[in-house]
C-alpha cells in the first residue's frame, strides 16, 4: 500500500487517531469508552489474514482460538525510511522489533509526543530483524503468559505497534474467534466466556464492530454478524468483510454480489469484499506485498467480482481489495472519533471534577514523622470535639437535624401527656370505698392525693421509653460525627465508638435515676398556690381568691380540683422531663466525650491511633491514578483542540 493509495489522504487524520491512541495509552478506557473498531468473526473466518495483510505483520494462525487475547493493532504510516518497526507491549512488559534498515522520518502528528503523559514504566527488549514475521511467535508467546498456555482466553489487552511506510493510519481491536463446541483442554463453557469478552467491546455505542465472514458461509447464521445485529440492530455502526471469495461455489457469485451491495443484510457502513493469502501461500511465504498484487489481479481478472475494484485515485467508492478496506476504515474510525470527541471532552471534565471531589475525603492523611503525625492527632481529635460540641448546642446543622427529631418525640411526648387528662366527676377513685375515718360531710385530703399519685405513675414507663427514644437518636448523631471526623482511622472511629456507649450506658442510668426521683417527688404533691388558684380558675370559669378556697373543699368538687392540679403536673412533665434527658444524655455526654477523646493524647501510640484500614490506603490509591488519568486525558484534548481545531 504505497504511493498512490495513501497521497489522497489528509494530513489531519493521524492526529485523531493517536489522539485516541494517547488516550488508551494513560489507560483512559479504564474509566469510559473510547471510539475504536473491534475485528469479530467466527473461528477460520480468515480475521487473522485480514489483520496481517493490513499491517504487514504476521500474526498467531491455525485451527481453533488463535486470538487468546483483545490485540490492539496500531498502523501508523510513517515517511522517509524503509522497511518498518512493531512494538509489542502488555502489563509492564515492551519489545521492540526493528528492520536494521529502518530510519523513520517523522510520523504524523507527532506533536501529540509531548513526553508529558504518565505512561508505565515497561521492562524493554529489543531485537533487530528484518523479517516481520518473526514478531508471530512474539505474540503468542504474549498470549500464552496472560491466558496461559493452552486454549483459555484472557480479557488482558496486547498492544502491538506497527511503523511502515506501507501501512494506513488505523487502530483497531482484534478479539478471539467465536467457538461453538470446546476442544480437548478447553473449558466447557469457552463459548459463553468468548461471547462475554467480545460483548465487553462491541456493545459500546463508541465501538465500529468490524465483521469479518467467509464468503463460502451462509452469512444469515454467521454468529459473529448475529451478535453485531444484537448491540446494532440498525446497522449504523457495522463494517461488514467478506473473506475467501476464491472458494465459492459456482454459481453464487450473484448472491454474494449482493450482499456487497447491501440488498440482504443491509449494514450502514457497506461491505467490503478482500482475498488475502491462503494456507498455500503462507507455506510458500508468499511476501505481503506480492500477495496483494495478486488479489487485485484476482478480482481484475473476475467475471462477476471486477466492477467492485475500486480506482487508484477514488478507493473509498470501491468495495473490494485489503487497499480499499484500509481507506474505508481509516476513514470510518477519524469520523467516528470526531463525532465522539465533544462528548468525550465533557464525560472527562465530569469524571475528573467528581473524582477531585471525592479524592478530598480521602486525600488528607498523617505525615510520616511523629511529630508532624502527632500534631495532626491533635488538630484531629480538636476538630472532633468541636464539632460534638457544636452538635450538643444545636449549632451543627445537617441534613437530619438533630433537634429537629428531638423536638418532634418531645412533642409525642407532651401529646401523650394531654392524652391522659381525664374528667375525674365519674371515677370510681371518688367513690364512697375511698372514705376514710370522717364522718359524713367531712372531706379527705388523703383520697384526692392518691387518686392523683395513681394517675401520675403511669405516666413513668412511656417517660423512660422517651428516654431510650432519645438516647438511640444521640448516639446516632454522635456516631455520625465520629465517622466523618474519623472516617479513615478504624482506631479512632473504634474507640470513639466504645466510649460514647459507655457514656451513654452510664448517663442512662443517671437519667432512670433522675426521672425515678422526680416521679417520687411527684408524690409530695405539692404546686405554688398561686399556679395552682390560676388553673383552677380556668378549668371552672369561676374567681376563685384564697381566702374562698375553703368553702370549695366538698367532695363534688374533688374532680374540678384533681383536673387543676393534674394539668400543673402535664405541664411540668412536659418541660422537666426533657430538659433532664437533654441536659445528662446530651449535654452531659458530649462534654465527657470530648475530654475522654483528648486524654488519648497522653502517652498516645500516635501510629495506632492513625492506622489507616488497607481500604481506605486503596480506595485513595485508586482516586488518584483515576484523576491522574483523567487529568493528562484532559490536557492532551485540550492540546488537540489547541493545535488541530
Amino acid at each position: 500500500m504505497k504511493g498512490a493509495v495513501h497521497s489522497y489522504l489528509e494530513e489531519s487524520i493521524r492526529p485523531y487517531i493517536d489522539l485516541i491512541d494517547t488516550l488508551r495509552s494513560v489507560g483512559i478506557q479504564k474509566d469510559l469508552a473510547l471510539p475504536t473498531i473491534a475485528v469479530i468473526g467466527d473461528q477460520s473466518s480468515g480475521k487473522s489474514s485480514v489483520l496481517e495483510a493490513l499491517s504487514g505483520v504476521a500474526l498467531p494462525r491455525g485451527s481453533g482460538i488463535v486470538t487468546r487475547c483483545p490485540l490492539e493493532l496500531r498502523l501508523k504510516k510513517v515517511t522517509g525510511g524503509a522497511n518498518w518497526k512493531a512494538v509489542l507491549s502488555y502489563r509492564k512488559k515492551r519489545t521492540e522489533f526493528v528492520d536494521p534498515s529502518f530510519v523513520a522520518g517523522p510520523i504524523k502528528a507527532s506533536k501529540l509526543a509531548n513526553g508529558k503523559v504518565a505512561r508505565p514504566t515497561y521492562d524493554l527488549k529489543k531485537f533487530e530483524f528484518g523479517d516481520p514475521s518473526l514478531v508471530e511467535e512474539h505474540v503468542a508467546a504474549a498470549q500464552n503468559e496472560l491466558a496461559g498456555k493452552g486454549v483459555g482466553i484472557c480479557d488482558e489487552l496486547i498492544t502491538l505497534e506497527v511503523m511502515s511506510p506501507d501501512v494506513c493510519d488505523l487502530t483497531l481491536i482484534d478479539l478471539p474467534g467465536i467457538a461453538r463446541v470446546p476442544v480437548k483442554g478447553q473449558p466447557e463453557d469457552i463459548g459463553k466466556q468468548i461471547k462475554l469478552l467480545i460483548m465487553k467491546y462491541i456493545e459500546k455505542q463508541e465501538t465500529i464492530n468490524l465483521v469479518v465472514v467467509p464468503c463460502n458461509t451462509d452469512i444469515a447464521t454467521t454468529e459473529a454478524l448475529q451478535m453485531a445485529q444484537e448491540v446494532d440492530p440498525d446497522g449504523k455502526r457495522t463494517v461488514g468483510i467478506l473473506t475467501k471469495p476464491d472458494l465459492i461455489d459456482r454459481g453464487t457469485e450473484k448472491d454474494i454480489l449482493d450482499i456487497v451491495h447491501n440488498k440482504v443484510i443491509p449494514l450502514h457502513k457497506g461491505y467490503t469484499m478482500v482475498k488475502c493469502r491462503g494456507q498455500q501461500q503462507i507455506d510458500e511465504k508468499i511476501p505481503l506485498e506480492e500477495a496483494t498484487q495478486i488479489e487485485r489481479d484476482f478480482f481484475q481478472n473476475h467475471d462477476y467480482f471486477r466492477d467492485l475494484l475500486p480506482s487508484l485515485n477514488k478507493l473509498s467508492e470501491g468495495k473490494a481489495t485489503i487497499e480499499c478496506l484500509a481507506v474505508k476504515l481509516t476513514q470510518n474510525l477519524v469520523d467516528h472519533i470526531k463525532k465522539s470527541l465533544p462528548q468525550l471532552n465533557q464525560q472527562i471534565k465530569k469524571m475528573l471534577w467528581d473524582v477531585k471531589n471525592e479524592l478530598k475525603d480521602y486525600e488528607t492523611g498523617p505525615p510520616e514523622d511523629l511529630k508532624g503525625a502527632k500534631q495532626f492527632l491533635i488538630e484531629t481529635l480538636k476538630r472532633f470535639c468541636d464539632q460534638i460540641n457544636s452538635l450538643s448546642s444545636g449549632e451543627q446543622m445537617s441534613e437530619e437535624n438533630l433537634f429537629v427529631q428531638l423536638r418532634a418525640e418531645f412533642k409525642k411526648w407532651n401529646d401523650h401527656l394531654n392524652s391522659t387528662k381525664t374528667s375525674f366527676s365519674n371515677s370510681k377513685d371518688l367513690s364512697q370505698k375511698n372514705r376514710g375515718r370522717e364522718l359524713l360531710g367531712f372531706s379527705n385530703y388523703r383520697v384526692f392525693e392518691s387518686v392523683l399519685q395513681e394517675h401520675v405513675a403511669k405516666l413513668k414507663k412511656p417517660a423512660i421509653e422517651l428516654l431510650y427514644t432519645i438516647k438511640d437518636i444521640i448516639i446516632t448523631h454522635l456516631t455520625d460525627v465520629v465517622s466523618q471526623c474519623f472516617r479513615n482511622y478504624s482506631f479512632l472511629q473504634n474507640t470513639a465508638k466504645d466510649k460514647i456507649n459507655n457514656i451513654q450506658l452510664t448517663q442512662q442510668e443517671k437519667t432512670e435515676q433522675r426521672i425515678s426521683e422526680q416521679f417520687e417527688m411527684e408524690n409530695r404533691v405539692y404546686t405554688q398556690d398561686p399556679i395552682y388558684l390560676k388553673v383552677l380558675n380556668e378549668i371552672t370559669n369561676e374567681k376563685f381568691s384564697e381566702d374562698q378556697l375553703p368553702f370549695f373543699d366538698k367532695k363534688c368538687k374533688y374532680s374540678n380540683m384533681l383536673e387543676a392540679y393534674y394539668e400543673v403536673v402535664v405541664q411540668r412533665m412536659a418541660d422537666q422531663l426533657p430538659m433532664m434527658i437533654l441536659f445528662f444524655m446530651l449535654k452531659q455526654t458530649a462534654e465527657l466525650l470530648s475530654t475522654d477523646m483528648l486524654c488519648l493524647l497522653d502517652g498516645a501510640n500516635v501510629s495506632e491511633l492513625l492506622f489507616e484500614d488497607s481500604e481506605v490506603s486503596r480506595k485513595r490509591k485508586d482516586l488518584r491514578e483515576r484523576r491522574n488519568r483523567l487529568s493528562a486525558a484532559q490536557e492532551e484534548i485540550s492540546k488537540f483542540f489547541t493545535d488541530y481545531l
